[in-house]
């Protein structure tokens, strides 16, 4: 016996056989009884090989050298008989649930028998396990069919739940986001329409702006020109005025004074021929007290019947004149209340009539 390596062989007085190392397999169906009475048939596949060492390579040549496929249906029939035996102790729901178990009790009582031949099992695989028309695994499974069901179902309807909430919450963020959207839509809208009316406004308003400013200048202007002329009105009227009344206030204050003398002196000679000079200048007096009113300016207000109430009126002053100047001398009580009476009536005349004198 060689293994591993060659030799030389005499051809007339050897002969050469060889014997397979590689590993073989096997397969096993067999129907078994478990401990509850039900048939269940099996299905399983042995790999196996030649041991290594030299009585299992003795023991395997005796045996298989001359027909070598007798390993695999021996092999078969050990496990099948070992699988009958260890499933009848066994029940369904332990062989169902149990197979590495079962495939290691089968190995382990097996392990001695295909040393025997010569022959190491490397795995046992329970392929399959049917209980045929019985439906007694289908029946044990149903609880769990059931629950997975259920199970499954649950999930399902979680899972379509969050899926509808995720839906939800992407409408609502969608709507949300739209909302946003159209807030800021709008909120840029009306920055755009307050601009554009801004804009519109503001040609309007400048011109307006400009026009008051102008009216405000020319309101200016003329209160500036009704100063100025306020101001010409004065110089060019008032003072002149006042400059020529104060004159006359002079003229007449002269003249009075120079009356007085006279008739002071008059008073110490001839009272006689005193009054008839007075009486003699009286039309002089009365001609120089409107000679002052040459340079006045003497606005009128009742035409032709006003002029001649300032005759009369310049008249009756002249008589005044002449009556305080008897007066002052001693005139009898006869003349002086002739003279009162036409001076008292010039006086009249002169205060009735409207005259204005600047």
């Amino acid at each position: 016996m060689v293994t591993g390596h060659g030799k030389f062989v005499l051809p007339v007085f050897r002969k050469v056989r060889f014997l397979t190392l590689a590993m073989c397999e096997a397969e096993v169906a067999e129907t078994c009884v478990t401990r509850q009475g039900i048939a269940l048939t099996v299905r399983a596949v042995i790999a196996f090989k030649v041991g290594n060492d030299t009585e299992s390579v003795v023991n395997a040549g005796q045996r298989f050298l001359s027909d070598q496929d007798q390993m695999s249906v021996l092999t078969g029939r050990i496990f099948a008989g070992h699988l009958r035996s260890i499933i009848g102790s066994m029940t369904v729901e332990e062989i169902v649930t149990e197979r590495q178990k079962l495939a290691t009790e089968v190995l382990e009582t097996s392990k001695t028998e295909m040393a025997k031949i010569g022959l190491i099992v490397d795995s046992l695989q329970i392929q399959s396990i049917d209980d045929g028309e019985t439906g007694y695994i289908e029946a044990m499974s149903a609880p769990h069919k059931a629950a997975i069901q259920r199970q499954a179902q649950i999930a399902q309807a979680q899972a379509t739940q969050a899926s509808v909430e995720a839906q939800q919450e992407a409408a609502r963020n969608q709507a949300e986001y739209s909302r946003q959207t159209a807030v800021v839509q709008a909120e840029y809208n009306a920055e755009v329409d307050r601009a554009q009316a801004h804009a519109a406004q503001a040609g309007p308003l400048a011109q307006a702006h400009a026009q008051q400013e102008v009216l405000a200048a020319q309101t200016e202007l003329a209160e500036r020109a009704a100063r100025l002329r306020q101001q010409e009105l004065v110089a060019e009227v008032v003072k002149p005025a006042e400059a020529e009344a104060e004159r006359i206030r002079l003229l007449a204050l002269a003249e009075a004074e120079r009356m007085k003398i006279q008739a002071e002196a008059a008073a110490s000679h001839d009272r006689v021929a005193l009054d008839r000079m007075l009486i003699d200048q009286l039309p002089q007096i009365v001609k120089e007290a409107s000679a002052g009113l040459a340079n006045a300016n003497v606005n009128v207000l009742n035409g032709t019947d006003g002029l001649g109430e300032i005759a009369a009126g310049l008249v009756g002053q002249g008589l005044t004149i002449l009556d305080s100047v008897r007066r002052n001398l001693g005139t009898p009580d006869g003349q002086d209340s002739s003279t009162d009476k036409k001076g008292g009536s010039g006086t009249a005349n002169a205060h009735s009539g409207r005259v204005g004198i600047e």
